[in-house]
């Protein structure tokens, strides 16, 4: 069996659809994929690219800035593609284009569409270009840089990267008179959620994301505080276990016991003061401070029953180089995403957008003074492990673990039952777009 070495961040759905219509295939036919053939010493940048992007974080403007002073350091044009609303759309609009039209050179790909898009050979390795293109990677952050590292090689740079974190409504805190820090463990929100619904609030009092807004990702950090997996590695046996089990239920449970609920437009329900608490990308952070007409609390994600603070998934997205393209505009696409994610233009970024700095040296001293919540975002990196096999890797993994969870949340369905007929689709997913992949 081959050994994944490295897992994706972020946020949306890998088109399971898409990817069995253009045929799992490792590598790719283009030769350009293959690491090593292309002397990089040899090739001219070209002096145009486009970069499909879908703004994460509505960051048209930001992106615009940093492709401005690109060009007026290199010379090197880039234009701004809208390549969709989402990162599905983005995705797909991608791999149609491999068979015929105008492929982005620089293209935004999720935690769970970018492996899709290896196995269609639509991107490129990275580390010998960034090296020829004089990019270090050195100072990234190991967390973000690794979670696209396949066997030895890099796809993507951390561009829009994120991990959940727990907001609430301080005053709905203050006049329940609860711990303005907020809660540390999940017996904690269950304490605090069940005063916030004794304080007399109408808001729901801690809001689960519907199935469309990723709660296999966010719900990632529940069960794993449990000591629960989706997966282990292709093992999808621990969706079933006792823990896993046991932390669903605890999610079942907070709702007929009325202290939460699944509620639609999670940051958006929380700023209108539809709701008090939930757990949400950081990349809406500035947003949610912005919007909110209350003062906002943001603390990093509980702990549970197990002995481990390793309970944050990673999120968000990277920017990969085309295989389509030719080499001299992949040259230009290198010298450009590590400009794009350099630690003045990460600061850039993230101050813009809520999203994470993606170095470790970026200067965000400013950032910090007029939004202090943006610290502890940053300080929750440490926390961070790679996401489970299922979520990122099984192309549809994510769409039917949160189906899955929908139902579990929305109705009166067994726990374990439920979990297991979601084991039985992984596992039909894995056998149909991988395991003649993987297991070669």
């Amino acid at each position: 069996m081959r050994k994944i070495t490295g897992i994706a961040f972020a946020g949306a759905l890998a088109s399971a659809a898409v990817l069995g219509a253009c045929g799992p295939s490792v590598g790719g036919s283009n030769e350009k994929t293959e690491a090593g053939i292309t002397d990089w010493s040899n090739v001219e940048p070209a002096k145009e690219i486009s970069f499909w992007s879908t703004h994460p974080g509505g960051s048209i403007d930001v992106e615009q800035a940093i492709i401005d002073k690109f060009t007026a350091e290199t010379g090197i044009e880039v234009k701004l593609v809208t390549g969709g609303a989402s990162y599905t759309e983005l995705y797909q609009k991608f791999q149609t284009a491999q068979t015929g039209g105008e492929v982005g050179d620089v293209v935004v790909l999720s935690d769970i569409t970018w492996f899709s898009a290896y196995l269609a050979g639509s991107i490129i390795p990275l580390d010998s270009i960034l090296e020829g293109a004089g990019v270090s990677t050195n100072g990234y952050h190991e967390t973000f840089y690794d979670d696209y590292l396949y066997e030895g090689e890099h796809y993507e740079l951390p561009f829009a990267r994120s991990t959940p974190i727990f907001y609430y409504n301080k005053d709905a805190y203050k006049a329940a008179g609860l711990d303005p820090e907020g809660p540390k463990t999940w017996d904690d929100v269950r304490e605090f959620s069940q005063k916030l619904k004794e304080s007399g609030s109408k808001a729901v009092p801690f809001a689960y994301p519907p199935e469309d807004a990723y709660p296999a990702w966010t719900m990632e950090n529940l069960v794993w505080s449990y000591g629960g997996d989706w997966s282990d590695k292709w093992d999808f046996s621990t969706i079933v276990d006792d823990k896993t089990v046991e932390a669903v239920q605890f999610a079942q449970d907070s709702v007929s016991e009325g202290w939460a609920a699944v509620v639609q437009g999670n940051d958006t329900a929380f700023t209108a003061g539809a709701s008090s608490q939930f757990i949400g990308t950081t990349g809406v952070l500035k947003s949610v401070i912005d919007n909110a007409d209350f003062e906002v609390g943001a603390t990093m994600l509980p702990l549970g029953p197990e002995d481990t603070d390793k309970v944050v998934p990673t999120g968000g997205s990277g920017v990969a180089i085309a295989a389509k393209a030719s080499p001299e505009r992949q040259l230009a696409a290198a010298m450009f995403i590590g400009y794009l994610t350099n630690p003045e233009n990460t600061a850039y970024f993230a101050a813009g957008t809520g999203y994470l700095p993606v170095q470790k040296d970026a200067d965000m001293g400013d950032t910090y003074k007029e939004y202090p919540l943006f610290e502890v975002a940053v300080d929750q990196i440490e926390r961070t492990r790679p996401q489970n096999y299922a979520r990122v890797f099984i192309p549809g993994g994510d769409k039917a673990i949160s189906a899955g969870l929908n139902t579990i949340l929305t109705s009166n369905a067994d726990v374990k039952t439920t979990l297991e007929g979601v084991e039985k689709e992984l596992t039909s997913l894995y056998d149909r777009d991988l395991k003649s992949i993987i297991e070669k």
